[in-house]
């Protein structure tokens, strides 16, 4: 059985098992994102790299990279009303808000906030190092795994979306440019 097939599995299967297996998953995420962080803080020290642009210029562009991600993040998360972990994903694609003008609006905004915490910490292994290697990892995953599943799961649906959405580097919807409203929550 493929990581495709088994997550398709689950994302279709019985709820409570769903519901088991969300607080596994958000925890292994966050070990993965404390991991990052925890890891470039070790590197940095490692290898005796320079402070990341120091003093307020890099406090002030960490702070607005950092905020903007979380801002990101928790409007993604909210656009998903509750769910969003790979075992539990809501039933129907979302396709408004930030999820518009880019796939995966929760990631980009964890990989903006680990930016930006890279910046408050001076940290160049979190910057160049960690973030660069967690998005290729991520981006592979959702090739690999994510968006197969998906495209089973939601078919045409998916794949139309998936033709006219961005994966990550946002694009103003089709809507914006020919002067229509954007469909906000």
């Amino acid at each position: 059985m493929s990581l495709v097939d088994l997550l398709c599995s689950v994302t279709t299967g019985p709820e409570r098992r769903r519901r088991l297996l969300t607080p596994v998953v958000l925890t292994i995420a966050l070990g993965v994102l404390v991991l990052v962080v925890v890891g470039s803080r070790f590197t940095d020290r490692v290898l005796a790299w320079p402070a990341l642009v120091p003093g307020a210029l890099g406090r002030n562009i960490g702070a607005a990279a950092l905020a903007s991600g979380l801002a990101l993040w928790i409007w993604s998360i909210a656009l998903f009303k509750g769910r969003g972990v790979p075992v539990n994903p809501p039933r129907e694609l979302i396709a408004v808000g930030a999820y518009a003008w880019v796939r995966n609006p929760m990631l980009l905004g964890v990989f903006l906030a680990f930016v930006g915490l890279g910046f408050l910490l001076h940290s160049v292994a979190l910057v160049f190092v960690w973030t660069p290697a967690f998005v290729i990892l991520n981006l592979i995953e959702l090739r690999l795994v994510e968006e197969p599943e998906l495209e089973r799961r939601l078919g045409a649906t998916y794949r139309e979306y998936k033709e006219r959405v961005p994966m990550l580097l946002p694009k103003r919807p089709a809507s914006h440019r020919a002067g229509h409203r954007p469909t906000w929550p």
